[in-house]
């Protein structure tokens, strides 16, 4: 047998196991343009796992800014931002993210993955060591093993943990990671703790706010501006793609650590700029989230006066909603405004099951299973839009009650 035949046999190997133990993913073909229903399947279903918290990827006013700009600069920006690609609308974005976060600076990427991996090599570097909360994104967790320093993973949001392991560090450079909103279950970092516990120590903090940008906090500014923290948390790491609703990333920190990032953070060195289009789109999309303007679904369909609220508020007023109504079906629920709502099933299979199931009675629940999560824990990850209606929220848990009934686990 030739090495190239052993090696297909290995990954054949590796798709059978995956398959077998329930694992086995791909990808669905999406046939429309996201909002709050989709297409998918060949299927009209409610989105109920989409990131676009506020709704505004599919908002008439992104997508024309998207559009003048591509006519205006073209499709792409066709090098590194270090050699050409550091256009006006870049600048401009870099400024009122910073202005939005409270810092001094921000400097864009090319994605919330590159960010992550990016500032965290550029930090933790040799002879240091770097914390790492153990329920963080799998981007911190790769930043941390391209980084030189060494590795020390605490449990999840456990102070009594990590307090020690700073003290043992001793003299060397120190550096803590951490999620403010944990994408998988939705709850918060306790982040004046380990503020407080970074400045005992002499340790840099660097907060991944990909999850709290447009959900928490004053104007949806995260969960850092929730706590008072700003100036306090040396990179506060956010991305476009999610409650902004277009792509990329950033990193709003002081004038001094922006410089570093610029000549140490390789997947910003070295990755083509992001295309005008989509700073654009983001940058409408701050300006509606900063000027807490309402909703707009993109098929023009409102469902009522609460429409007129703030974008906002409106995200929070549905969560509470899509919380009350799963905790009337009978799930134990925490009553809160995150728009993140874990249910958990345990078996991969089973949770597959429920998935497919909901996604027959037009409700598209994504099955979220190992190594993504933990062991054991896999669920459906429901996540609410500030575009969905009360009435479907609604409707959809009861669906979601009547598939988890049925399933066996």
């Amino acid at each position: 047998m030739s090495d190239v035949e052993a090696s297909l046999n290995e990954v054949d190997a590796a798709l059978e196991a995956a398959r077998e133990a329930g694992l086995l993913r791909r990808m669905r073909e999406v046939e429309t343009a996201t909002g709050p229903h989709i297409r998918i399947d060949g299927r009209e279903v409610l989105l109920l796992c989409s990131n676009d918290y506020l709704g505004l990827a599919g908002d008439p006013r992104v997508r024309r800014a998207a559009a003048e700009a591509a006519e205006a600069w073209g499709a792409g920006a066709g090098a590194s931002r270090l050699v050409s690609g550091n256009l006006s609308p870049h600048v401009q974005l870099e400024e009122r993210l910073a202005e939005f976060k409270g810092t001094d600076a921000a400097v864009l990427f090319g994605s919330g993955f590159l960010a992550n991996m990016g500032v965290v090599a550029a930090l933790a570097t040799k002879g240091g060591v770097v914390f790492s909360d153990a329920l963080n994104h799998a981007s911190l967790v790769d930043g941390c093993r391209l980084a030189g320093a060494e590795t020390v993973i605490y449990p999840h949001a456990d102070m009594g943990s990590l307090k020690p392991s700073l003290e043992a560090a001793g003299d060397r450079s120190k550096t803590i990671v951490t999620d403010s909103v944990f994408s998988m279950d939705g709850d918060l970092a306790p982040l004046e703790e380990i503020v407080d516990l970074a400045e005992r120590h002499g340790a840099r903090v660097i907060v991944d706010e990909a999850h709290a940008t447009g959900t928490i906090g004053p104007g949806g500014r995260g969960l850092i501006a929730e706590l008072g923290l700003e100036g306090r948390v040396d990179v506060a790491v956010g991305t476009l793609s999610k409650a902004l609703g277009s792509y990329g990333a950033y990193a709003c920190c002081s004038e001094t650590m922006a410089q570093f990032l610029v000549n140490k953070a390789r997947p910003l060195i070295y990755s083509t700029a992001l295309p005008p289009s989509v700073v654009a789109a983001a940058a409408e999309s701050l300006r509606i989230l900063s000027e807490d303007e309402p909703p707009a679904r993109p098929d023009g369909d409102g469902s009522g006066p609460e429409d007129q609220a703030g974008v906002v508020e409106t995200l929070r007023s549905r969560a509470r909603s899509f919380r009350a109504s799963l905790a009337a079906e009978g799930f134990d629920v925490e009553q809160n405004e995150m728009p993140i709502v874990p249910l958990i099933i345990g078996d991969a299979g089973a949770t597959m099951d429920v998935c497919e199931a909901a996604l027959e009675k037009g409700v598209f629940a994504q099955a979220i299973r190992p190594p993504t999560v933990p062991e054991g824990t896999s669920r459906l990850r429901l996540t609410v839009m500030a575009t969905h209606s009360e009435a479907e929220l609604r409707d959809a848990a009861k669906v979601i009650a009547d598939v988890v009934g049925k399933v066996p686990n």
